[in-house]
């Protein structure tokens, strides 16, 4: 499709030929679909697909991120038009990029979440395409860092947030938003010398030995240093990306679970994310969009942003494997 096409196409999530390209329709019209890609449970030949696990159940405030797929969908459908800003070059010519839609499971059986949420992403990584997931609270990450340990082994994790999550809980069948990535440090999914925590603003006395970058730290150096002490730590391997949609300041993204003041601001966000790339990105996720608390729905708009960066990050260091330019 073309700017051209608009006046007479629409619904390009269930109509249009291929995976590639950018999309175009009326801005207020359409099917719903991250970025307006294909909507599709068909994985063949597909490089990365967006999924939604709308789960709320573990948050400590302010529940309703099960609407964050939903609205971060929503939000997308208006940047579909044009090539991300800052990255040189178009993931969605690279790439072939699809919504996978949403995990499906039974709301009544909390119990069996995390074994499910995990075999649903194992089998999008099983079909050959990446994953990047929209949540949800932050709990759901564990089973996601079980899908991508299991195929690419421990992994180093970058984590955007105001929390640090890795808080006392030697009990694995809870389901904490607050303690997944202490018990993922425990279960080997990721190595704590190869990890690091961005915009934390909340004090834990263990932090399992991953390195803390406060928010203190990115206001005194930048994005740029921020940046540069996250690739130097995280080297080669392979890397998830979580991003707590908490890590912005509230002014910035007020419909979330945990609002902390004195965070980053959505520029500081953007920068530092266009600044790790050459990092070994195999998946990530945008998680705690609580749009109940947001009618202005600017958090859901951050959190399509930061998909849509996570989406560019995944592919800068793959473009030549597809022949795309930078």
């Amino acid at each position: 499709m073309a700017l051209e096409d608009a006046k007479s196409e629409v619904d390009g999530a269930i109509t249009r030929k291929g995976h590639r390209g950018l999309a175009y329709e009326n801005a207020f019209a359409g099917v719903t679909s991250f970025m307006r890609r294909s909507l599709t449970k068909d994985l063949a030949g597909v490089d990365l697909a967006i999924t939604g696990i709308p789960f709320d159940q573990a948050v400590t405030n302010r529940p309703g991120t099960r609407f964050g797929p939903r609205a971060i969908r929503e939000a997308s459908t208006l940047q579909a038009f044009d090539v991300p800003y800052g990255w040189g070059y178009n993931p969605f010519d690279a790439f072939d990029i699809v919504d996978y839609g949403d995990m499906a499971f039974d709301y009544a059986s909390v119990a069996e979440f995390p074994a499910r949420a995990e075999a649903h992403v194992a089998g999008i990584l099983k079909a050959g395409a990446a994953c990047i997931a929209l949540g949800g609270d932050h709990s759901v990450s564990l089973a996601l860092l079980r899908a991508h340990a299991a195929k690419h082994g421990p992994l180093a994790l970058v984590q955007f947030d105001a929390h640090t999550d890795t808080w006392a809980d030697d009990d694995m069948a809870r389901i904490d938003h607050g303690t997944m990535f202490g018990k993922a440090v425990k279960t080997g999914l990721i190595d704590p010398a190869r990890s690091v925590q961005i915009g934390i603003r909340t004090d834990n006395p263990d932090t399992m030995g991953i390195t803390v970058l406060d928010a203190p730290f990115v206001h005194e150096h930048g994005p740029a240093a921020t940046a540069a002490r996250v690739r130097e730590i995280v080297g080669e391997a392979p890397a998830y990306v979580s991003f707590d949609i908490d890590a912005l300041d509230p002014a910035f993204a007020p419909g979330t679970g945990t609002p902390v003041w004195g965070g980053l601001s959505s520029a500081q966000a953007a920068a530092v994310l266009r600044g790790l790339r050459g990092i070994d990105m195999v998946g990530g996720d945008v998680v705690e969009v609580s749009p109940p608390y947001d009618p202005t729905g600017v958090t859901a708009i951050a959190g399509a942003h930061v998909a849509v960066e996570l989406i560019c990050l995944w592919g800068w260091t793959r473009r030549g494997e597809t022949g795309a330019k930078p």
